[in-house]
């Protein structure tokens, strides 16, 4: 069985993150800040909750 739809989602936001490096602590960067607060709300909800759909519209090409 192949990863799920969260699993996918959440991949994507930790690779997006690990490519960024890490944040420049003088300087904030809100997309950063964005992605991580996306990755702690996805980690927070159930597999089938619509917030995974949600972001993977926003994060995951088809």
């Amino acid at each position: 069985m192949g990863e799920s739809l969260k699993e996918r989602v959440r991949d994507k936001l930790i690779r997006q993150l690990e490519e960024d490096g890490p944040p420049d602590p003088d300087q904030e960067d809100t997309r950063q800040v964005s992605v991580q607060a996306d990755l702690d709300a996805l980690e927070a909800v159930a597999d089938d909750d619509p917030l995974v759909e949600v972001l993977a519209a926003r994060y995951v090409v088809p």
